[in-house]
């Protein structure tokens, strides 16, 4: 070690001496003297580089087309699992309440799908099924499927089509969540799509909303992000994809059947809400449902499928026939008018408006309704006050005048 190499050493340790700046330099110069190790040519370099990669645009996001262009190309008809009910190639979101049945008629119309059969009363385009639940387990499945296969008159055997998973006790996520609020599919999502893959079904049943979605439901950008997950394999494997939910308190309360974001309702092509028959929350009948078409893209919405559950199986109600109609609709009038005598005779005042002494809600509740519900028995007071059988009368003080239904007897 040279003296100027220990003199470094005292700098570091802060002892350099009088004449430290003069040896610094010195230090400094004799060191710039040493040739530094031979450095490769810039050649060598330039011989083992990859030449840069070419520039390649990015793919377009978006098509732009003149629609004269398009002249000669063939439109196809749009297609339906279910006409005017349940698209093809998009998600439909089926509501209804815990044990109104929601999952027996999505099992129907599996099995439908499978057969090529009618549902609620509907045809059906024929194709291989997907039904995964979360909520009951296979031994519960296999119940169900065996009531639905004893009405359709077939045995398991001819249900080949029909592919069932049973995620009940399982994580049933289809998705992942970010921490920034995004949605990724999930490991089970993957291994749907494989099963779609090989089966190509005509429909996919998700049951339900609440164990397959991992985010919040009142959140509108993580709802429209599932939606648009299960849009996905709808349009890439060419079915149609009932996604099952339970609607909120108020949604059955309004009779909208929604529940969380209106985002849910807004990204579906289709929405149907399955629910119980009551009026003034009596439930005159325990076995009648009614299916209806709260919205629908591509076709007419409204649509209303009054079935009633026999032997395990929920059935579509016999359409009435026009003089089933006339018969019904002259029994509202009739018990209308009797009703309507009994509370004149006891001194009871009825109105036409809506309030405390509203006529068909008094007369529904009554023991003598003979069973007509509120709904008919409003319609019939229509009709009687449009044929001027009934009308309406004013009494009392000017500051208090009082309106009430009469029987016009002249």
């Amino acid at each position: 070690m040279s003296d100027d190499d220990d003199w470094l050493k005292d700098i570091e340790s802060g002892d350099s001496g009088r004449d430290g700046l003069e040896r610094v330099r010195r230090v400094l110069t004799n060191r710039e003297k040493v040739d530094p190790r031979p450095m490769p040519p810039q050649s060598a370099y330039e011989a083992d580089a990859e030449p840069p990669a070419p520039h390649k645009p990015p793919e377009p996001i978006a098509s732009f087309h003149s629609v004269s262009a398009l002249a000669d190309r063939e439109i196809p008809p749009r297609a339906w699992l279910v006409p005017d009910l349940i698209p093809a190639g998009t998600v439909t979101l089926l509501t209804g309440d815990g044990g109104t049945g929601k999952s027996l008629i999505a099992a129907q119309l599996a099995v439908a799908t499978c057969l090529g059969s009618t549902w609620m009363g509907y045809s059906v385009t024929p194709g291989a099924a997907v039904y995964i639940s979360a909520e009951d387990d296979e031994t519960e499945l296999l119940r169900r499927l065996a009531d639905i296969a004893k009405d359709e008159d077939v045995t398991f055997t001819d249900l080949d089509r029909l592919t069932i998973s049973s995620l009940a006790g399982k994580s049933a996520l289809l998705a992942n969540l970010a921490r920034n609020g995004t949605l990724h599919p999930s490991r089970l999502m993957k291994e749907v799509e494989a099963v779609l893959e090989a089966d190509r079904p005509a429909l996919v049943v998700l049951d339900t909303l609440a164990d397959l979605f991992p985010g919040n439901e009142n959140d509108r950008a993580q709802a429209r992000q599932f939606i648009g997950l299960m849009r996905g394999l709808a349009m890439r494997y060419e079915c149609a994809v009932l996604l099952l939910s339970h609607p909120s308190i108020e949604g059955m309360r309004s009779g909208s059947g929604t529940s969380g974001s209106t985002a849910w309702s807004n990204s579906v092509r289709s929405r149907l809400y399955f629910d119980r028959i009551k009026s003034d929350d009596f439930e005159a009948d325990a076995d009648a449902r009614m299916l209806r078409c709260l919205k629908s893209n591509y076709s007419r919405a409204g649509a209303e499928v009054k079935v009633r559950w026999r032997e395990g199986v929920f059935k579509p109600d016999e359409a009435e026939s026009g003089l089933d109609r006339q018969a019904s609709g002259a029994r509202a009038e009739r018990v209308f008018l009797k009703l309507l005598r009994l509370f004149t005779e006891q001194g009871r005042r009825v109105s036409h408006r809506h309030g405390p002494s509203y006529a068909p809600k008094e007369f529904a509740d009554h023991p003598d309704s003979e069973g007509v519900t509120k709904r008919a028995l409003q319609q019939g007071m229509e009709r009687l006050l449009s044929a001027s059988r009934i009308a309406v009368e004013e009494s009392g003080p000017p500051s208090k005048r009082v309106l009430y239904l009469r029987e016009v007897t002249e």
